[in-house]
C-alpha cells in the first residue's frame, strides 16, 4: 500500500524505541513495494503580519526578515512520527514552502515530484498522486480534523473555502514574498462531521495501537464521498437561516 500517516505518538502511550520504532513497524507493514507518506507542513514559513499591506514599517520588515526560507531540511511541527519519517535515510520531500509532504518507499519520488504553489493540496499535488495510486489514509490517535486529505477533497468542490498563502522564496538570489490561493482552513467545522459520516457509511473497522484508535481509509472511496458532503455542507452554510432573508439590490 501507499499510505499517508496522520498520527499522535503521545496518544499511543509509551513506545519502546519511540517514533523510530513506530516508523519501522509501518515500513514493515507496507513492505518493499509500498510507500509511507506524512504531512511535513511548515506553517512557520508565513507572513507574521498578513494584515499589513503597502509599505511596512521597520518593525514589520524586521519580523518578516526573520521568517525562514523553506529548505528540505527545515523541521516540521507535524508530530514526532512525521518528523522521523522526514529525516529517515532515503526519504524525499516535496518543495512547497508551506504544504510539503515527506515520502519514503517505492513510489516516494513519484509522489513528491510535483506540487503547485497555487492550490498546493489540490490537482497536481502529492495528494493527487496518492489518489491516482489508490492510496490509503491511516489515522493513529488523531481525528479527521487532522486528516489532510479532506483539504484535497475540498479542492475538488466547485466553490471551496479559500485562503491566501504568503511566504518568502528566493528568485535569482533575491528574497521576495509570494502570494497564492489555496483551500481554506476548516477550524474543526466540517471535517470531523464528514469523517465520522464516511466511517459510518463505509462501516470502517478500527483497531487499537496502544491506547490510540487506528483507522485505515481507502482514498479513492473516501474522496468522492467527502467532496460531495463538503459541497452540501458548504452550500448549507451559504443559505440564509430561518427567518432571515438576503438583501436583493434593485
Amino acid at each position: 500500500m501507499h499510505v499517508i500517516v496522520h498520527s499522535a505518538l503521545s496518544s499511543i502511550g509509551p513506545v519502546e524505541g519511540g517514533p523510530g520504532q513506530v516508523l519501522a513497524t509501518l515500513r514493515t507493514a507496507v513492505g518493499p513495494d509500498g510507500t509511507l507518506v506524512a504531512p511535513a507542513f511548515t506553517p512557520q514559513v508565513a507572513d507574521p503580519h498578513p494584515e499589513v499591506r503597502g509599505v511596512p514599517d521597520d518593525d514589520v520588515r524586521a519580523r518578516r526578515e526573520q521568517v525562514p526560507l523553506f529548505t528540505p531540511g527545515l523541521p516540521s511541527p507535524m508530530g514526532a512520527v512525521a518528523e522521523t519519517l522526514r529525516q529517515a535515510p532515503g526519504a524525499m520531500r516535496s518543495w512547497h514552502p508551506q504544504a510539503s509532504v515527506a515520502a519514503l518507499g517505492a513510489r516516494a519520488e513519484e509522489i513528491v515530484s510535483t506540487q503547485p504553489l497555487h492550490f498546493a493540496v489540490g490537482e497536481g499535488s502529492p495528494f493527487d498522486a496518492l489518489y491516482k495510486l489508490g492510496g490509503f489514509i491511516l489515522l493513529v490517535g488523531v481525528g479527521h480534523n487532522r486528516n489532510s486529505f479532506l483539504h484535497y477533497a475540498e479542492s475538488l468542490v466547485a466553490e471551496p473555502r479559500l485562503k491566501q498563502r504568503r511566504f518568502p522564496v528566493l528568485v535569482h538570489g533575491e528574497r521576495v514574498w509570494v502570494e497564492t490561493l489555496d483551500v481554506g482552513d476548516d477550524g474543526d467545522t466540517h471535517f470531523p462531521v464528514v469523517g465520522r459520516e464516511y466511517e459510518e457509511h463505509a462501516d470502517t473497522t478500527s483497531t487499537r495501537v496502544g491506547r490510540a484508535r487506528a483507522a485505515l481509509l481507502p482514498v479513492q472511496d473516501f474522496v468522492p464521498f467527502a467532496s460531495q458532503r463538503l459541497a452540501e455542507l458548504l452550500k448549507r452554510d451559504d443559505e440564509p437561516s430561518s427567518g432571515e432573508s438576503r438583501e436583493v439590490s434593485q
